[in-house]
C-alpha cells in the first residue's frame, strides 16, 4: 500500500475538509437539499414547523409583472439555502385568504411568496403569468434571494389560481412542483404538464367541482412524472381560504419530496394514505 508523502496528505485532508464544508448542516451527503429534523406525524401537521420565520412585504411597483406580495422565510442560514413557491389566490379573493399558507410552508424549511392578483377579476391566464413574474422577482432580485436555490421552485395557487398554476406548470416543465387548490380554468392543460402535480379538490365543492376540474386534469397528467389527487372529505370551495391540516400536511409532504428531493417523507405519500379526512386518494406513489 502506497503511503501519502506528509504534504500530499495535508492537501487531500484540506480537500475533504472543504468539500465538508460545503454540506450544509443537517443535511445528508446523499441529498444536499435536505433540511430540517426526521420528520414525524406531530412535526408535519404542527401549525408551526422546526423553522423560525419572519416576513417582508413586497409593495405595489416591486416588479411590473405582478401587483404586491408578502415573503415568509427560514431565519436559519446554518442549513445552506432553501426552495421557493409562490401561492395566487383566486377569482375576487384577496392575499389574506392564502396569507396562512406563507408561514406555515415557510416554517418547513421553504421561502414562500403570497401574492394580490393584479385584478381581483383576473383569469386563470393571467394569475398563471403572474406565478412566474413573482417567481422570477423572489429567486433573483427579492431582499432575501440569497437564502434561495433558484433551480428548486414551485407553485401553488387557489381556484382560478389553482388554474394559473396548472397554466404555468404546462409552461415551465422546470418547476419541481406544483399544488392546484380547487382548481377552476375552461382548458384542460393537463396533457402538458411535466412536473409533479398534487390536485387537491373538495367533496361539496360547487364553484369548482372534483368531477369537472380536478379529475378530469388527473387523468389527462399522463407526461407528469408523478401525481396525486386529494379529494377532502366534509369540505368546499372555500375550505382552501383558511387553515387546514390535511392541506398543509400534504402539502408539505408534497414540497419536501419533490422540491427537497427529500425521500424522507414518502412515508406520508406511499402506500397512498387512507385518510379519513378525504373522500379519496389518488396518486401514483413516489418512491
Amino acid at each position: 500500500m502506497k503511503l501519502l508523502r506528509p504534504r500530499a496528505l495535508l492537501a487531500t485532508l484540506a480537500i475533504v475538509a472543504s468539500i465538508s464544508l460545503t454540506v450544509p448542516a443537517h443535511a445528508s451527503a446523499a441529498n444536499p437539499y435536505q433540511r430540517g429534523p426526521n420528520p414525524t406525524e406531530a412535526i408535519i401537521t404542527a401549525v408551526t414547523g422546526p423553522f423560525a420565520t419572519a416576513s417582508v412585504t413586497v409593495p405595489t411597483g416591486s416588479d411590473p409583472g405582478f401587483k404586491d406580495g408578502t415573503i415568509y422565510y427560514p431565519t436559519d442560514t446554518s442549513q445552506g439555502t432553501f426552495g421557493s413557491l409562490v401561492v395566487m389566490p383566486g377569482f375576487l379573493a384577496a392575499q389574506s385568504q392564502i396569507a396562512w399558507y406563507g408561514p406555515r410552508l415557510a416554517s418547513q424549511g421553504f421561502v414562500v411568496m403570497t401574492l394580490d392578483s393584479n385584478a381581483l377579476w383576473d383569469f386563470p391566464g393571467g394569475r398563471g403569468s403572474q406565478l412566474l413574474a413573482a417567481l422570477d422577482y423572489l429567486t433573483t432580485k427579492s431582499t432575501v434571494k440569497n437564502r434561495i436555490d433558484p433551480s428548486r421552485s414551485a407553485l401553488m395557487g387557489w381556484s382560478m389560481g389553482g388554474g394559473g398554476t396548472l397554466e404555468s406548470a404546462a409552461k415551465t416543465p422546470s418547476l419541481k412542483a406544483a399544488i392546484p387548490l380547487a382548481p377552476w380554468d375552461t382548458v384542460n392543460v393537463g396533457d402538458k404538464i411535466k412536473v409533479p402535480t398534487m390536485i387537491f379538490g373538495a367533496d361539496g365543492d360547487t364553484v369548482a367541482p372534483v368531477d369537472q376540474f380536478g379529475l378530469p386534469t388527473y387523468n389527462a397528467m399522463t407526461s407528469a412524472p408523478e401525481k396525486a389527487l386529494v379529494n377532502l372529505k366534509n369540505a368546499d370551495h372555500f375550505t382552501f381560504a383558511k387553515a387546514n391540516t390535511t392541506v398543509a400536511k400534504y402539502s408539505i409532504a408534497w414540497l419536501k419530496r419533490f422540491v427537497d428531493d427529500d425521500t424522507r417523507y414518502n412515508q406520508f405519500l406511499c402506500p397512498t394514505p387512507n385518510d379519513p379526512t378525504t373522500v379519496a386518494f389518488l396518486n401514483t406513489c413516489p418512491l
